[in-house]
Formats: C-alpha cells, sequence, structure tokens
C-alpha cells in the first residue's frame, strides 16, 4: 500500500501545480496584473508557470521527486506570504493555510522521495540489477 499512497500523494499534489501553470498560461495578462499589484513584477511569470509545470510533471513521473518538491514547497510559502498575507480576510487565511499544508505535504514527499512506479524508482532498480553484488 505505501507505493500507492506514494503515488496517490505525488498525484494529487501535482495536478495543483499542473492546472495552475497551465490558468496561468491562459490568462497570462490577468496573472502579470495580479503579480504587480502585489509588488512583485510580472517579468517574473515565465519562471512561475516553469516551476509550477516542470515541478508538478516531476512529481507526477516521480522525476527529481526531493528536489522538485523542496522547490515547490518553498514556493508555496512565498506565494502565501505575499499573495494571501491579509489573514484579517477569512478567504486569504484559508489561501495561506492551504500553501502552507501544501508545503507541508511537500516537505513530507521530499522526505520519503518517489517509490515505484517512478522514473527515481526504475532507475534504481536498473542501476542496482547492472550493478554486481558484493
Amino acid at each position: 500500500m505505501e507505493k500507492w499512497f506514494n503515488v496517490a500523494g505525488r498525484v494529487l499534489l501535482a495536478q495543483v501545480f499542473v492546472i495552475s501553470g497551465l490558468g496561468k498560461i491562459a490568462g497570462y495578462a490577468g496573472t502579470q496584473a495580479y503579480m504587480a499589484s502585489a509588488g512583485v513584477p510580472g517579468a517574473l511569470l515565465p519562471l512561475v508557470i516553469i516551476l509550477e509545470l516542470a515541478g508538478g510533471l516531476a512529481l507526477l513521473i516521480g522525476f527529481k521527486t526531493r528536489w522538485a518538491a523542496l522547490a515547490l514547497a518553498a514556493f508555496s510559502i512565498v506565494s502565501a506570504a505575499i499573495f494571501h498575507s491579509n489573514l484579517g480576510d477569512q478567504m486569504q487565511m484559508v489561501m495561506f493555510l492551504k500553501n502552507l499544508a501544501l508545503a507541508g505535504g511537500l516537505l513530507v514527499l521530499a522526505q520519503a522521495g518517489a517509490l515505484a512506479p517512478a522514473v527515481e524508482a526504475r532507475r534504481h532498480f536498473v542501476g542496482a540489477a547492472s550493478s554486481p553484488r558484493k
């Protein structure tokens, strides 16, 4: 069951970032304006999109999972602090806590890494099978 929970967790975490990245592409101008309203240069939007899409897909397929999870956890915390810091507004508080919860799940995934089925697990399995035993 452990490997299937790992896969389910990766899929559920990844979908948030992949869908968000695609949404930013679809609403590029609006997202840039929103970023600018929070004091973040809109020129950073391509990097945000790349991080969300590449990081989300890396989690999904289990490639460099620990690094992707750490990067997305940091991104989630920074995003919470910048875009959801009006904690007097109940919706912003919920969004802030959601980002922190995502970061928590990502940190657990960074600790655990990806289990099979995952690109990483396949590479380790192939490497272990081809190396001589001592």
